[in-house]
């Protein structure tokens, strides 16, 4: 495996050192993923900007963790599980809702089982999803903006879960707690 720097802010590469300040100023510490992404300007910078324009779609709090979450699980990311458990629960996300996701079962709420039905399509069928499966989402409650913002979503999560899986980026410290494999979620 190659080797990737978990990069400081004063090991960054001065291209990538005003969106980590950024970062540290916002959660008062520098997550590995970002400190990954540090290595290339473009990518961290990319991965910040997205994360902010998703936070703006039409979704709440709980149906952004639904589609992140979604995504983590379905693309096996131990980081990005541990870190949007915690990220979910500070956001005050029914811990059922916290626990269906990360275990891939169905949500109780009808719309909210809908979004993570169909943001579960999006990722397994790379974006090929079945006319009838959208209208399924749209009949739901949800708008066909709401479909472009699952797909939002799903490019960030892409820019992450790819990035952890190739680098291998360790979980944070402040997110142990809430470690996350999928071996013990299919034995659960």
């Amino acid at each position: 495996m190659t080797d990737f720097t978990i990069h400081t802010q004063a090991t960054a590469p001065e291209g990538s050192k005003k969106t980590l300040d950024a970062v540290v100023q916002a959660y008062g510490f520098l997550p590995n993923l970002m400190a990954t992404f540090a290595e290339s300007p473009a990518a961290v910078e990319a991965y910040a900007a997205l994360s902010g324009i998703f936070d703006k779609s039409d979704f709440t709090a709980a149906e952004r963790q639904i589609v992140l979450m979604t995504n983590n699980r379905l693309n096996n990311c131990t980081y990005c599980m541990a870190a949007h458990t915690t990220i979910s629960k500070m956001q005050k996300v029914p811990a059922d809702i916290i626990d269906a996701l990360r275990a891939g079962t169905a949500l109780a709420d009808p719309k909210l089982e809908a979004l993570r039905v169909f943001t579960a399509k999006v990722v397994e069928q790379r974006g090929f999803v079945d006319p009838a499966d959208v209208e399924a989402f749209l009949a739901a409650g949800y708008s066909k903006a709401n479909v472009l913002e699952v797909i939002l979503g799903t490019g960030l999560k892409v820019l992450s879960n790819y990035t952890n899986h190739i680098a291998g980026t360790p979980v944070d410290g402040v997110f142990q707690a809430n470690a996350w494999s999928a071996d013990k979620t299919a034995a659960a």
